[in-house]
Order: C-alpha cells, then structure tokens, then sequence
C-alpha cells in the first residue's frame, strides 16, 4: 500500500513544477519593481538633476581656483618685474641727463652711442608694461605727481606743471614712481579778468585768484 501511494503521489509533485518554475519569474519580476512607477521616475528625476547641479558647482568652483591660481601667478611675475625695472630707472635718469646736458668737448659719437642704449634699454622696458607719466603741461595730480616747487607765473594755468625734474613712470597702470614736479601758481595779486580764458586754455578763476 505504501508503494501504491508514493507512486500515486509523485505524478502531482512532478505536474506541479514547471508551473512553480513560470510563476516564480513573475513573482521575482513585480517584487524588483516598485509599486508607483510614477513617483519612482520623478525621484530619478530629482537625484538627477541634484546630480547635474553639484557637477556646475564643482565647475564653477574649479574654474574660481584656475583663475585665482592665474591671478596670482600675475601678480607674482609683476611684483618681481616691478622690483627689477625700478632698480633700472636710476640708469636709465643717468642716461637722460647725459643726453640733455651735452659738453661740447665731448665727441657727438659718444653721445649717438648713449643714445643708442638709452633708446633700447626704454624700449625693452615698454615692453614689460613700462610707461611715463605725463607731466609738462597738465594740472597738478597727487596721484601720479609729486610737487617740490611753486612758481608764480601767467604762462600756464592754476596748478599746471610748469617743468619735470624728474620723471614719473608706471608699470601696467600702477603707479611705479611719481614724477617730481614743479606746479604753477597765479603772481601775488594778479586778478584774473572775469569772462576771459585763463592762459593755459582753461576758464578763469572764479576765486579771483
């Protein structure tokens, strides 16, 4: 009797398997996937764009570091440019005031030599950013302009340079030296006549000065 029900048994155990087999796909298929498909896409939609968000920071903030990185690699050459070129402004003035007060006893070829070298080694610090200050016949700026002398005259306008002692340079637009100057003023009692132009081409002082 045991053998008759084992083997009557065994036909259901071995029908049954091939259905367990296709339903156990499904089964394992719906529990891998979530139950609102909706809200599960929107999520990734989020993370996403979290996602794209914080790798625009990063860029940005690496672009920040490259430029800043730059900006003080700049900075580092001009600071060291600045310090050469004004250890050079002393030959070059020297150069300048040979040239300006020539001896007649002196040969013209030494002077056409000096020349020469004056104008090259200006040239090569133009180059490195250098450039004068504009003096002679401008007003008066602290900014750029250093006045050791007043001189009362009716030649130039109020506060007008009236000579450069000695020049004032900059190195790509930072003040490097300020030119030494001497600075116009109106003659002790001298009155302006109202309406007219001054003589340096500007109004007249209203201050009557």
């Amino acid at each position: 009797m045991t053998d008759e029900k084992n083997l009557n048994e065994e036909p259901e155990t071995t029908a049954g398997t091939p259905a367990n087999r296709a339903a156990r796909p499904e089964a394992e298929a719906e529990a891998g996937l979530p139950r609102d498909l909706a809200a599960a896409y929107r999520q990734l939609l989020e993370e996403k764009k979290e996602l794209f968000e914080r790798l625009v920071r990063k860029q940005a903030e690496l672009e920040n570091i490259r430029k800043r990185v730059e900006r003080e690699k700049e900075d580092f050459l001009q600071h060291a440019t600045m310090g050469l070129i004004r250890a050079l402004l002393p030959t070059l003035d020297a150069l300048e005031r040979g040239l300006k007060h020539r001896e007649a006893t002196i040969p013209e070829k030494y002077y056409t030599g000096m020349e020469l070298i004056h104008r090259e080694l200006l040239e090569v610090l133009k180059r490195a950013g250098l450039a004068p200050v504009e003096s002679e016949g401008k007003i008066f700026d602290p900014h750029v302009h250093q006045a050791v002398e007043t001189v009362e005259t009716d030649k130039f306008e109020d506060h007008a340079v009236v000579e450069e002692l000695q020049r004032g340079y900059k190195l790509k637009h930072r003040l490097l030296r300020p030119a030494i100057v001497k600075v116009a003023v109106p003659p002790a009692g001298k009155v302006a006549p109202s309406g007219e132009d001054s003589p340096g081409g500007g109004p007249a002082d209203a201050t009557g000065k």
